[in-house]
Parts: structure tokens; sequence; C-alpha cells
């Protein structure tokens, strides 16, 4: 991508001046117009600033009632986003973003905020990685960079039955788009249990030209013993009914080894990277929390998997049992996959209704 577009940066281009312009919406500025932020006169902080009044953070965040939609950004490209920041309260499996590139009649990213953001047991815990942080309290920040040429349209779903109260900030660019910059998707996936004997999908139906960048996973295990033994296997412009490329087993595709084990303390030992992570262990309590349940992301930012025409990507759910044979797993698997590809998009399977999004 040409480092003189504007559309990101790093230490080797800080210095070179642009004619991108920065922008940025939140409450404070809904329409992210240049000189128009913290004049707001009403807003959710409005009664902590009664003595002070406007621009002293009236308008920091935005209450979204039960089962509404709210337009967080909606922005006249060429452009692209570079940054975004949230903090949602509420259910976050119950609260789902969707961005619309283009004008299209399907979103290209449909996904809980939650699961997005690596967090899809609705717990925090830290994550550090390139184009995902997830920071305390709750901060949640994406640093994927998101190039559209007409229009991005960035919504935020309440599916919850009370009212959510959501902070944000989407910092973007206006500038020019070059010729070969796909656009980012986002799929959110969830089987539970997964049927025995059947491979676990984290992608079909991509048609197009792109690159798969990116997959986080919320696993929840239905059995005792080792579950990591799948192998993830990727399908690319006709694979059929091998794939190109097959991993050669779980805890390998997200840059571990031997179980994720410490070898010192005999537990699973939880490590957040900048291209890798198993973040999130939550362990059995011995009363109401019975099931082990792991958070994991692996970005392929220096080893994107290319595709020319479709791509399919599947991951085995794969344990032993006696006479050391492998057992096929029934477990509660909930998967992003993330990735680029030129438009149109295709329409994406239904998100399930409230019950089957539900961390149960």
């Amino acid at each position: 991508m040409d480092m003189f577009s504007g559309l990101g940066s790093n230490l080797g281009n800080l210095s070179l001046l642009s004619n991108a312009k920065t922008r940025s919406m939140s409450p404070e500025n809904f329409t992210g117009e240049k000189g128009k932020g913290g004049m707001a006169v009403e807003g959710t902080g409005a009664n902590c600033a009664r003595e002070l009044g406007q621009g002293w953070k009236v308008s920091p965040s935005v209450r979204i009632p039960a089962g509404e939609t709210f337009t967080m950004a909606d922005i006249e490209g060429p452009g692209a986003i570079q940054q975004i920041w949230l903090t949602p309260a509420g259910n976050w499996r119950f609260s789902i973003l969707r961005v619309y590139w283009d004008d299209q009649e399907f979103p290209s990213i449909e996904c809980p905020i939650g699961d997005f953001f690596c967090m899809g047991w609705g717990k925090y815990a830290q994550v550090s990685s390139l184009p995902v942080c997830v920071n305390p309290g709750s901060a949640f920040n994406c640093y994927w960079e998101m190039p559209f040429r007409r229009r991005c349209r960035m919504t935020v779903t309440n599916l919850a039955e009370d009212p959510m109260t959501l902070y944000y900030q989407v910092n973007y660019t206006l500038t020019d788009v070059p010729d070969d910059a796909a656009y980012f998707h986002a799929q959110f996936r969830r089987t539970n249990p997964l049927p025995y004997r059947q491979d676990y999908t984290i992608l079909d139906g991509v048609v197009g030209k792109g690159q798969y960048v990116g997959t986080s996973m919320s696993w929840a295990v239905n059995n005792n013993g080792w579950w990591g033994e799948g192998e993830i296997k990727f399908f690319m412009d006709g694979d059929d009914p091998f794939p190109t490329i097959c991993g050669t087993g779980t805890e390998d595709y997200f840059c571990g080894s031997y179980n994720f084990e410490n070898r010192e303390t005999k537990q699973y030992q939880e490590f957040t990277t900048p291209y890798a992570g198993m973040h999130q262990v939550l362990r059995p309590d011995g009363v109401y929390q019975s099931q082990q349940r792991f958070s994991l992301y692996r970005w392929h930012i220096t080893d994107p998997v290319r595709f020319e025409e479709d791509l399919r990507v599947t991951i085995q759910a794969l344990g032993w049992r006696s006479g050391h044979r492998y057992l096929p797993l029934q477990d509660d698997i909930a998967s992003v996959a993330y990735w680029y590809q030129t438009i149109p998009t295709a329409p994406f399977p239904d998100l399930p209704d409230r019950d089957c999004l539900e961390v149960l």
C-alpha cells in the first residue's frame, strides 16, 4: 500500500508530510466535522457539568435503548478507519457491531462487540496485540486499517432487555484510497454443541479476491482432558475435498505448543503477544462455573493467507480417548474471522438469535 496515501503510519513514515485529513467521531462530535467538537449542551454528562456548561464533558457517551440501533459513524469517503475505541456497558455478546462499506445492502462486519475484541466470554482479560488491545477496565481498541471509497456506516444494536451505555471514539482519515486496497471484513459464528465428528466452520461463502488476516475463538470444553488436537484447514480457490493449508493442531495454530502448559505449575499458561495469544482461561470454581473456557487469537499480519476466488476455513475439535485414540469433541465454540477482500460482500449467515448468542 502506498506509504504516501495517508491510510496508515508506522515508525518509518511518521515524519513524512501528507495531504490526508484527520477526523474523529464521538458523542462529543457526532459528525466528525472540523471545529465541531465539544459543543454539546445536552448529553449524559450534562448534570455533572451543570455548573461549568458547554465544553466541559457534557456528552461523553450515549445510551442505546433495548432493541434499538445507534449509528456510531456515517462517513463520506474516500478515507479509512484508523482506530476504534469502545467502552460498552451491559452484555457484550448482546451488543452487535455492524459496518457497511460503500452503501452495500449487507454488512461486511457483523459481530458481537465482545467477540470482535476477543472478549467472547463477557469477562475482562488483557489483550496486548498489534491490531486489538483490551485494557483495564473494559477499554476495547481496534487498529485494523479499514479503507473505504464512498461511505462507511457503522452501527451498534442493543439486543439486551435493558438500555446500554456506550463510550466510543472512531478515528479516521479522509484521503485517496489506492486501487488495490481491499475492504475489511469480520464475521461471527457460534455452534453449541458441535455435532459429533463434524468440523467447526470458522468461515465459508467468501467470494472475491483477498487475504485472511486473523481468527479469534471462544472455546468451552465439554469433556475432561486435552481438547486441542484438531487441525485448522484453509480451502482456497476451489479446493475440494482437501485444503491447501492444513495445520498440525489447535495450540500450534495459535502459536503455542504442548497443551499451552506451564511445565512448572502444571497449569494452562495465559499469554498475549503482538501476533497470537491465549489471553484468558476461565477455570471451574467447584460450584456453578463447571466448564473450562478459553479465549484465543491468531493474527496473520506477516503471513496473510491470500486467495484469488473463494475461501473456506474450518477447525476440528479433537481430544483423546482410551487406547491412545483421538476423540471428536462436542464443544461450545464461537469465533470471529477477519479478512480483507474485494466487494460486493456476499450475505453472511443469519446472526444467531439472542438465546443462541447467550453465554451459558
